[in-house]
């Protein structure tokens, strides 16, 4: 039976996954004395236990480069920090080249990345090869490459920040239900939830691929949705041994991989399917992708799979963060942030929930610029009028 939650709080975060749970333990780290995290499940049971773990700092905008920078080096640290970490592995991470066009983009992306300070290099074709033993040579024009970009174990990341949480003392309630918020002359004074009212001043929504129903539930329109992302773990091979197989983005297919188990994990997207939550697996398109992962890494053509998962990932129409103040009918509500990783949960949550906590405690933040990522950016139709992220996974274009 869930108990009555605290009459008052000097802060309420809402979902915990990934950025709800490392917000609210920043927020802690800051100075607060109750922090409420609510939880209509229990911890990790949305998208952050079934994420594929890639962290990578190779945005192609600088928000992107900021946030993943953030994060690779808070997975870093984590140890050190809380005696506990969340399996983060420095792998080494390509974004390979298959046409003229991309070597343009990513000569000028590498320029942008040096410039906000990522350590990260163009590597010619013969390079990419030789570092890459394991894929076909002479597919690529050549490639970016980061060596401090990795990817870490989400299950573990899970158990790290549920630890960090309670030795925080943050006030964590699993099974209990946001319903609504409590405003008075524009500014947030409570929240509701399935457990009572708590009263408080500083509101933090988060919720992955639920953060619309979340907005829905106070009667906002918040353009973040949710799609079926798909995972493969192969059998293991010699020829897929982690010293043999960095991580590689092929952003042109929508196809990433890394280590797992000595076989190879990879993820795919499908740009054609319409959002919307689902966990079942398409067979159909794996198949088609199974050809593409062939020819780059031609080993798997013979290996069978381990396992499988569909999750539902969350992503905004312009696969860019949400930072700022929830918007309703009647404008900004004063001491709430929205904050959304759009898609990039593992790669930039730390970044978000660091932000997101420097804006519900002072209303500003020196991690991004965030002028442009709050809800305003966004029409009546959900079209934002940012450009959108060109290094992300083929998410759909509306959240409709």
């Amino acid at each position: 039976m869930t108990s009555a939650v605290p009459r008052s709080a000097d802060a309420v975060v809402v979902g915990g996954g990934t950025i709800g749970a490392w917000c609210a333990w920043q927020l802690r780290q800051a100075g607060l004395d109750e922090v409420v995290l609510l939880e209509k499940g229990t911890l990790g049971s949305g998208a952050s236990s079934r994420a594929a773990g890639m962290v990578r700092a190779q945005g192609g905008t600088e928000v992107a480069v900021r946030l993943g920078m953030f994060s690779r080096d808070f997975y870093l640290d984590q140890h050190e920090r809380l005696g506990i970490d969340s399996g983060f592995v420095e792998q080494g991470y390509f974004m390979p080249c298959f046409s003229d066009d991309e070597v343009t983009l990513a000569r000028a992306r590498i320029a942008m990345q040096q410039a906000v300070g990522l350590d990260v290099r163009w590597v010619d074709p013969d390079e990419l090869d030789h570092l890459n033993p394991s894929m076909a040579p002479g597919q690529t024009l050549g490639g970016s490459y980061a060596a401090g970009d990795g990817y870490l174990d989400p299950p573990r990341n899970v158990l790290a920040y549920t630890a960090a949480l309670f030795t925080a003392g943050v006030d964590v309630r699993e099974r209990t239900a946001f319903e609504g918020l409590q405003v008075s002359g524009g500014r947030v004074t409570g929240v509701e939830t399935t457990s009572g009212p708590i009263a408080t001043t500083r509101v933090v929504l988060t919720g992955g691929p639920t953060l619309g129903a979340v907005g829905r539930a106070v009667g906002a329109d918040i353009p973040s949705g949710g799609v079926r992302h798909q995972v493969v773990v192969t059998e293991p091979h010699p020829d897929l041994a982690p010293d043999r197989l960095p991580m590689m983005f092929d952003v042109t297919s929508g196809i990433y991989w890394r280590p797992e188990e000595g076989g190879v994990m990879w993820g795919m997207s499908n740009p054609d399917e319409a959002p919307g939550e689902s966990t079942s697996f398409d067979w159909d398109y794996y198949d088609t992708m199974r050809s593409r992962i062939a020819t780059l890494l031609p080993v798997t053509a013979s290996l069978g799979l381990r396992r499988t998962w569909a999750a539902t990932i969350d992503f905004t129409p312009d696969h860019l963060p949400i930072l700022g103040p929830l918007l309703t009918a009647d404008g900004p509500v004063d001491g709430t942030v929205v904050a959304a990783a759009g898609g990039h949960g593992m790669m930039w949550g730390p970044g978000v929930a660091r932000a997101a906590a420097d804006l519900a405690l002072t209303g500003t933040t020196d991690l991004v610029d965030v002028t442009d990522l709050g809800l305003d950016r966004f029409d009546a139709d959900g079209n934002s009028r940012l450009a959108p992220d060109p290094i992300a996974l083929p998410f759909p274009t509306s959240t409709r």
